[in-house]
């Protein structure tokens, strides 16, 4: 029986569940929200595609400010 393994990289999508991967994947996020509030919504759409953040959290996070997560630090 083969299997295939694939390893993590950074080419791959930040996933859809509502538990934060790591910091580097928090970090995008919020970057992705001041770019929107600097700049604009679609500068930060692109942003986030870039580093390969599901389209799904991308309208969340930007489109929907009230269903963000709190920060905790």
């Amino acid at each position: 029986m083969d299997a295939i393994i694939t390893p993590p990289t950074q080419s791959m999508p930040l996933h859809l569940d509502h538990q934060r991967r790591d910091e580097r994947c928090c970090e995008i996020i919020n970057k992705g929200i001041s770019v929107q509030s600097c700049f604009s919504t679609l500068c930060a759409i692109e942003y986030l595609k870039s580093n390969n953040v599901h389209p799904e959290i991308i309208e969340r996070v930007l489109l929907n400010p009230d269903q963000r997560r709190k920060l905790t630090h």
